[in-house]
């Protein structure tokens, strides 16, 4: 059970966050609580917030808001996981996965939380290895053919084993988070949620075996890039952390440490997916239910 007596924030870089800010302040100076900020978001969150680095902040707080989309929630988990700080999502603008409440159901949100009304769900983190760099991803990491470049032509390793090999335009390996990401739109199944494992599969595959691979999160997976492939950007969670080329191999396992996310039970993963993918019943069935 939590008591709020220090809250983080992460705020979106651009979307206008002044009304959630105005509650969750105001929510703050009503419990004396301290709110805590990252250093290059300060000017936008007012003279009563402290400033905190990204390890301090992490430390420090009893639980982290996220103001944003989806990709705050990643950003925010990634900066929480190490300590092992839940976060709260809040929606600002489109209907995302990872957030769990609209701006005015904040205050009343923060009350659960503080009153222990409030339930933990756990959320696998991937570790990324490749030329001496490190990283951490709670969507996907993927490798991705650059323009103009030749197909890209990878080995995937499991405990130590060659077991297929991609020509493809990328490689994605995603969490069961990731799987309504990159991953769905290159042809994935969608995962729940409270599976823990590693999903692998190809976008664009030019090769005649196109499907993916599920594995067990003990399970050690290495991809490696045939001489012969173009060079592939190594994309986490959407953001650029460097390349790798012909001969050069990409570790990637699961943390001992997953992030976690506050959820309220207002909605399911199901409802949130459906509602995101925008998915309709067939029109065959009409009538049929």
């Amino acid at each position: 059970m939590l008591a709020l007596r220090t809250i983080g924030l992460v705020l979106h870089p651009r979307r206008d966050s002044a009304e959630a800010l105005d509650a969750l302040l105001g929510w703050a100076k009503e419990r004396e609580a301290t709110v805590l900020g990252l250093p290059e978001e300060l000017p936008r969150l007012g003279g009563t917030v402290v400033c905190a680095g990204p390890e301090d902040l992490a430390a420090r707080s009893d639980l982290v808001v996220s103001l944003g989309g989806d990709g705050t929630m990643l950003r925010a988990l990634r900066l929480t996981q190490p300590a092992g700080v839940p976060v709260l999502g809040v929606n600002l603008g489109r209907l995302g996965f990872l957030a769990e409440l609209d701006v005015p159901d904040l205050p009343a949100a923060l009350c659960a939380v503080d009153e222990g009304r409030y339930t933990v769900e756990t959320r696998v983190a991937l570790r990324a290895g490749f030329g001496g760099v490190g990283a951490v991803a709670f969507n996907d990491v993927a490798l991705v053919r650059y323009p103009g470049e030749p197909v890209g032509a990878v080995d995937v390793w499991v405990e130590g084993h060659q077991f297929v090999r991609y020509a493809a335009d990328g490689v994605i390996v995603s969490t069961p988070t990731g799987s309504t990401a990159y991953s769905f739109s290159a042809g994935g199944p969608i995962v729940s949620p409270r599976v823990s494992g590693l999903l692998v599969i190809p976008s664009a595959p030019h090769s005649a075996f196109d499907r993916a691979i599920f594995l067990s999160p003990d399970e050690k997976l290495e991809l490696e890039l045939l001489p012969g492939s173009g060079r592939l950007a190594v994309e986490v969670d959407g953001i650029l952390a460097g390349t790798v080329h012909g001969g050069e191999r990409l570790t990637v396992d699961v943390s001992a440490q997953p992030g976690r996310v506050v959820r309220l039970g207002g909605t399911t993963f199901y409802d949130r997916a459906r509602r995101k993918l925008r998915l309709a019943d067939p029109a065959e069935l009409d009538g049929l239910s």
